[in-house]
């Protein structure tokens, strides 16, 4: 006869497949703590402390943050970042858009092709897109320049004027529009036929279609990649580093016209050996993409169309 143990000694025995999923989830856990949660935490100390790598970090509380209320270049790099990604993030959304619309109307054998010729860019390296473009946008023998002169327009110095830098910096972040394309493309493919045929016979034309079944439809999609192209716009580095920082003479000519928020972050960290300085740069982006992301959350869940929560209602 068996008796049931008592309540104070009951072990819950975990099921072979739970078991095995906790073990697998311990590198990621390992990794979690140590190469993100535990960096972060040490950064968010330093910025209270001024730290340059070879001494002890000096405790100086809010100093850092203070610093960057009086550093005109913060100011600078802000509204460089600022302007870009107020141009970048409608543009690529846009044409990220115009892109999918064409490859869900090619069908047959090449539209496999087609979708890998679309995605491939994004593939590109960012340094590698920073060089190229530096070859591109160059003022006297640049090909998108010469593409201008065919219709009798002088292009600007690209890469030298600094009212023209930001733009072509623009120019060049619509390279990388394969991912934002491929997101916007499933959710086309996910619209359901019935509801365009419908609207086509009461009589609805192309651009009503498209308003009104269309964008609905891929209204969650599009949410999700103006956040995240927001998010990675406020973090341009790669590219624009490679093109303006990589050497000193492209540094002097393009002057601050090319510092971003990031690059001037770098620049105090491992330029001017700045740790505390950039820690407390690093949590103010921090803070402020996460305003900008909850206050995208707030304003879209009015507008984007949830397909489950309509069923529901």
């Amino acid at each position: 006869m068996t008796t049931a143990a008592p309540a104070g000694r009951r072990v819950r025995r975990l099921r072979p497949e739970t078991r095995w999923a906790y073990i697998f989830m311990v590198p990621w856990l390992v990794g979690l703590l140590v190469f993100q949660l535990g960096p972060m935490i040490a950064s968010l100390a330093l910025s209270f402390a001024d730290y340059d790598l070879i001494s002890a970090p000096r405790f100086t509380g809010l100093d850092n943050y203070a610093r960057m209320l009086e550093d005109d270049k913060v100011a600078r790099a802000v509204g460089n970042t600022a302007l870009y990604t107020a141009l970048h993030v409608p543009l690529a959304v846009v044409l990220a858009l115009v892109l999918a619309l064409v490859l869900n109307r090619i069908t047959g054998r090449a539209a496999g092709a087609f979708r890998t010729i679309f995605y491939l860019p994004s593939m590109t390296p960012y340094v590698a897109v920073g060089v190229l473009f530096l070859f591109l946008l160059n003022g006297q023998a640049g090909m998108v320049n010469d593409f201008l002169a065919l219709f009798g327009i002088s292009g600007p110095q690209w890469t030298t004027d600094p009212d023209w830098i930001l733009p072509g910096i623009v120019l060049m972040s619509l390279w990388n529009l394969g991912s934002t394309t491929i997101i916007l493309f499933a959710a086309l493919r996910n619209v359901p036929r019935e509801l365009a045929e419908a609207a086509m016979i009461d009589g609805a034309g192309p651009w009503q279609r498209f308003r009104s079944v269309t964008l609905p439809m891929i209204s969650s999609a599009l949410f999700f990649v103006v956040i995240i192209n927001t998010i990675t716009s406020l973090q341009m580095f790669d590219q624009v580093y490679t093109m303006f920082f990589g050497n000193q003479i492209a540094q002097q000519s393009s002057g601050d016209a090319a510092l971003f928020y990031v690059v001037y972050l770098f620049q105090q960290a491992f330029q001017f050996l700045h740790m505390g300085y950039a820690s407390a740069l690093a949590w103010l982006l921090f803070l402020v993409i996460a305003v900008i992301t909850l206050i995208q959350v707030k304003v879209g869940n009015r507008l984007v169309y949830y397909e489950a929560e309509e069923h529901a209602g």
